[in-house]
């Protein structure tokens, strides 16, 4: 693969990671400058290998990020390109889990609220109850420890360990990870999550018991959606992105 087609590559992929990072500050995702989204790219012969990865730099807000501005990283820290810094807890969780998780090409880690507000409880599960929270049937961690900021190489290790083989992952009084095999599977994840536990925060708050789906619909139902999970993330995104398109033409530079 010539090194024209490899860098085509990765100008998408820098197109779509800021496409997410604005669009995800419009629906209010994201913390400030905080939090960080990541995406694999390939090498020079069109592999992805997970220890070159484009990030946001710390220090500017969702709605700012464009696609120069993003910042290529080694799996040493090493900022190749772009001005930087890039936050030591973000570089620990991506770094790792890109090289340990060959489906996690793209890394979006947020505090959104009311994903956020459910690892706060003591039991912070996703119930299964409704079409939102159907699509993570089987495609959800948890992890149960929180050791505050991910400062060295073993945490991310255990954040990596802890995802296996899932979707998300869910990180007790610390947000979520979803990862994807594309910025636009991660990012539909990250939406449809918001939503779902949107819905059972909103259905518990009068102290209701939430109504149980037979095992046989559930499972239907999830074979049903997880079909069409791939197509309708990569429509979603596509209609994001012509919106942007629209508003937001910069972001693309």
């Amino acid at each position: 693969m010539t090194s024209e087609v490899t860098d085509e590559m990765t100008g998408a992929l820098r197109v779509d990671l800021a496409a997410a990072l604005r669009w995800a500050a419009r629906l209010g995702l994201n913390e400030g400058v905080d939090n960080h989204f990541s995406v694999a790219v390939p090498d020079a012969g069109g592999q992805v290998r997970g220890d070159r990865f484009l990030i946001n730099p710390y220090g500017w807000h969702w709605s700012e990020i464009t696609a120069s501005s993003l910042c290529l990283c080694d799996a040493d820290g090493t900022v190749l390109e772009g001005e930087g810094p890039v936050e030591d807890s973000a570089f620990f969780i991506h770094s790792r889990i890109h090289l340990k998780a060959p489906h996690a090409v793209a890394v979006l880690h947020t505090h959104q609220p009311h994903a956020t507000a459910l690892t706060l409880r003591k039991r912070m599960r996703l119930e299964m109850c409704e079409q939102n929270a159907l699509m993570f049937d089987g495609r959800i961690a948890y992890d149960e420890i929180y050791a505050g900021l991910a400062l060295d190489r073993s945490e991310g290790d255990r954040l990596a360990d802890g995802l296996g083989s899932a979707s998300v992952l869910m990180l007790a009084s610390h947000g979520v990870i979803a990862v994807g095999p594309t910025v636009a599977d991660a990012f539909n994840d990250l939406y449809y999550l918001e939503r779902a536990c949107m819905f059972q925060i909103l259905a518990r708050s009068d102290g209701e018991e939430l109504r149980t789906i037979p095992d046989e619909v559930r499972r239907h139902t999830r074979q049903q959606m997880a079909g069409d999970l791939p197509k309708v993330a990569q429509r979603h995104f596509a209609a994001i992105k012509r919106m942007l398109d629209r508003q937001e033409p910069e972001y693309r530079h």
